[in-house]
């Protein structure tokens, strides 16, 4: 677990401008997100301030001693308690790096279940596997699965954030649609990725309906696109930073945040129970990667680590092209919060790449989480439905699968099809 130094505050419920005497700790250099522009706390401000406050989501990040904070604690307790304190996170893009070992164990397990079926397994008829999707030069197997070529909802309306390494700004895929973007990393001005996975997740949440090249592979083709860049171009981002983002998406009506990024811790992070919970009420919903970290072949299922193991936050797992769980795919926890809610095409995903390379192909919980983000977007246009009632709405709209529970949550999200608006 790697941590920061600085110390994440979650404040009690009250109203969003009870004070706080941050005097009584120390700190008298704060920043307050409703002080900025659109609600945008620059990575600067947020690394020289002694609190950002995020009032959204009534959260501070501070830079302070212990008895700093039990000061602040103690002199709060009136006015606006203080729920929790934590130790800053440090978290990373979840893709799966495993390049050509995804293929050799997928190709050795269609190989095992051939020879299984072949072999007759004792006696009675067995029924073959069915074969895997494959990408055609129509779409992806991934749209494919989740129906969203014959939907005819297009996420018109919808604002979707992808909270990421950014994206690349200039990818002709993406031109004459609407971006707003926004860096929260220190000592980066511009949401330009540099590293690629940004990228990938917004072509697949949000990519064209007919792509300049190639097959289909992205599902909300004409949602408004948020990029918040709260990890570097190396891959990697700060507590504060993600929920600047957050706070920032939440501020600009986004009713959906992806975010595939985490941190493998197995408790639940108090900062973004409380993040999730809030921004539900102002109705956005945060959709999470479960996380990378099973070995299945190796008898190793993983676990949820944050912040999708928060109860507040739509937490996916990934599927593989037989909508068999992924090896790498993490598992549910059996603490509350731990659980994997649903899943999404995650092996062998296509999708945008910075140029020139243009597209690529990779593995992850983080490919399997746009694609639930961009059929979020769908269903939101189809039902006007925000917060809550859209988290409930994926979840009745998911395919159920012959796997665990544990492993897909209520199954494979589907896409709306036509009549799915009389919902309501």
């Amino acid at each position: 677990m790697q941590t920061t130094g600085r110390q994440v505050v979650v404040f009690a419920d009250t109203r969003d401008d009870e004070p706080v005497d941050w005097s009584a700790a120390g700190i008298s250099d704060v920043a307050d997100s409703r002080d900025f522009t659109s609600g945008q706390v620059s990575a600067q401000a947020l690394r020289g301030a002694g609190a950002t406050v995020f009032a959204r989501l009534g959260i501070a990040v501070v830079s302070a001693a212990p008895d700093q904070v039990t000061a602040l604690q103690a002199a709060s307790a009136d006015r606006r308690p203080v729920l929790s304190v934590s130790p800053e996170l440090v978290h990373h893009v979840l893709p799966a790096d495993v390049g050509s070992y995804v293929e050799g164990y997928r190709d050795g397990v269609t190989d095992l279940a051939g020879r299984l079926v072949g072999a007759g397994g004792g006696g009675g008829e067995q029924t073959p596997a069915p074969p895997p999707l494959e990408d055609t030069a129509a779409a992806t197997w991934g749209i494919q699965a989740v129906q969203a070529m014959t939907s005819p909802f297009t996420g018109r309306g919808v604002r979707v954030a992808v909270l990421d390494t950014g994206l690349d700004l200039a990818h002709p895929d993406f031109a004459g649609r609407a971006v707003t973007s926004e860096s929260f990393v220190e000592g980066v001005t511009s949401a330009q990725d540099g590293h690629g996975h940004g990228t990938h997740c917004t072509g697949t949440a949000c990519g064209p309906r007919v792509p300049p090249a190639g097959p289909r592979y992205g599902i909300a083709s004409e949602a408004e696109v948020f990029i918040g860049k709260v990890l570097s171009d190396e891959g990697s981002g700060e507590d504060g930073g993600i929920l600047a983002g957050i706070d920032w998406a939440v501020a600009n009506g986004c009713a959906v945040l992806s975010m595939s990024l985490g941190a493998d811790v197995a408790e639940a992070h108090p900062p973004y129970s409380a993040a999730g919970r809030r921004a539900l009420q102002q109705g956005s919903l945060i959709i999470a990667a479960a996380g990378n970290n099973a070995d299945r072949e190796n008898g190793d299922f993983g676990f949820v680590g944050a912040p999708a193991n928060s109860v507040e936050i739509l937490a996916v797992g990934a599927l593989d092209q037989r909508l068999v769980t992924a090896w790498f795919s993490a598992r549910s926890l059996p603490a509350a919060g731990g659980e994997v809610d649903v899943a999404g095409p995650g092996v062998d995903v296509l999708s945008t790449w910075p140029m020139p390379t243009r597209y690529n192909t990779i593995s992850g919980t983080s490919m399997a989480t746009p694609h639930v983000a961009g059929l979020a977007a769908l269903w939101a246009e189809a039902t006007g439905r925000r917060g809550y009632e859209l988290w409930a709405t994926l979840t009745q709209a998911s395919r159920r699968l012959t796997e665990p529970s544990v492993d897909v949550g209520s199954g494979l999200v589907l896409a709306p099809q036509e009549g799915a608006g009389g919902a309501g």
